[in-house]
């Protein structure tokens, strides 16, 4: 099922050259030298002094450093489980990887708070709902592929973040660059979190590609197993290859001469391969394409959310973006042309050309369109409602939910100290000691 525009003027404005909007004159201006003030930072003014900044860092390097200690640990616990029930070690696994969700999102809602604003199409309604505290609640399927640009750095917290939202952050699944795996500790925990590596060589990807997407597709009756005999499984993909920047928007311009396109103006364009093979492996077992398009408030165009909202800027120095924005969409895979490669090239390319609208609609209007609409439900029950635009904010349900990560590791300290009490005892006993 094709997702449909909530505006009608959004698709009038593919073609239509941005000249009129006033951050774009504004920027012009200032390379004429008309400007008199430099543009102010989205974030605005920095909040923390050097003294300050420095004790956030200091607290956040402790936090960070201890959770990623205490999830390791808790991983190395789980290790002997796979050789004694394999439901048992991937339920451990995810697990820890809940406490990971868990440390990204207490982290941002302490060092970084942001307004987040979620908005999607007819597609979704009914998926979103806001909680009598504030919180925003998901209805997304346990299992989907979840494509999104890529804007900055950090997407991917404010993505996990959603799997929270939707209790599956134990099982939010993301392609990372090769390199990435051999960074000591990190690199470890994320092959024992079943990411997938990729070196962008296709010759040599894709044979372990499909490793791993068949690997995903198994079922497994363990706890945190899925409801419907598969495991549950959110296949986390940027198409763009890389967030947008400089130098992405220069490889995306060749990218654009080199196959006669037009270029997109908010977006990179998409690469096809990955996506494409992701699709044709996990179409018997996955039934909906999500689409997420991000945006960061108060960008000026001609800027790029990386360069402006830095790790120190954003947790130490206290400017984070003020909103967030998500706008959500969904696709039918069975609907996606995935039988031929230049068909579906030329699908996700109108896709992100209407992604490329959204963005344009966003930059006017510091907001995307939202659904509003309603559809009666043909059993009896409530007409699912669109929910219009939800704004929450990233935290946890429990404010005492950070100390789950802490619980394997502590545990095993705790036995540990038993176990020398008691060969302590042993050993006095025979009189060794």
């Amino acid at each position: 099922m094709n997702s449909t525009m909530t505006t009608e003027g959004l698709k009038q404005r593919q073609r239509q050259p941005p000249a009129s909007v006033p951050v774009i004159k504004k920027l012009r201006e200032e390379r004429l030298g008309k400007a008199t003030e430099p543009t102010p930072h989205p974030g605005g003014k920095i909040k923390h002094g050097v003294a300050k900044q420095a004790l956030r860092m200091f607290l956040f390097a402790v936090y960070f450093s201890t959770s990623i200690f205490a999830i390791a640990i808790t991983q190395y616990i789980g290790l002997p489980l796979y050789f004694y029930s394999k439901d048992l070690f991937y339920a451990w696994m995810a697990l820890s990887k809940q406490h990971f969700g868990i440390v990204s999102t207490t982290m941002t809602y302490w060092w970084a708070p942001v307004k987040m604003r979620i908005s999607g199409d007819e597609s979704v309604r009914g998926q979103f709902r806001k909680t009598e505290d504030g919180r925003l609640e998901c209805d997304f399927p346990e299992r989907m592929v979840l494509v999104s640009n890529h804007q900055i750095y950090t997407d991917w917290v404010y993505l996990w973040w959603i799997s929270y939202t939707a209790s599956m952050h134990g099982h939010l699944y993301i392609i990372l660059k090769e390199s990435i795996r051999y960074i000591p500790i990190l690199g470890t925990g994320m092959m024992l979190y079943g990411f997938i590596f990729l070196s962008r060589k296709w010759s040599t990807d894709k044979e372990r590609f499909q490793h791993r997407l068949k690997k995903l597709s198994t079922s497994h009756s363990g706890p945190l197993s899925g409801s419907k005999g598969l495991d549950p499984m959110w296949l986390l993909i940027f198409p763009e290859g890389t967030n947008l920047s400089d130098n992405g928007r220069i490889a995306s311009k060749k990218w654009a001469d080199k196959n006669n396109i037009e270029d997109l103006r908010h977006a990179l364009l998409p690469r096809s391969t990955g996506l494409s093979f992701c699709l044709q492996e996990l179409k018997t077992t996955v039934d909906y394409m999500y689409d997420c398009t991000l945006a960061y408030e108060g960008v000026p165009v001609g800027q790029y959310g990386q360069d402006l909202f830095t790790l120190r800027g954003t947790y130490f120095q206290g400017r984070p973006p003020k909103s967030v924005n998500m706008h959500w969409r969904r696709f039918r895979v069975a609907d996606i042309p995935t039988h031929d490669e230049k068909v579906f090239s030329d699908w996700l390319l109108a896709r992100w050309r209407e992604k490329d609208d959204l963005l344009q609609y966003f930059v006017e209007n510091q907001r995307f369109p939202a659904d509003e609409g309603v559809t009666p439900n043909v059993n009896g029950g409530k007409p699912l409602e669109g929910a219009g635009w939800i704004e929450t904010e990233v935290r946890p349900v429990n404010w005492y939910e950070w100390l789950q990560i802490f619980v394997p590791f502590t545990a095993l300290a705790l036995v540990i100290n038993v176990i020398l009490k008691m060969a302590n005892i042993v050993l006095k006993v025979l009189r060794v000691k």
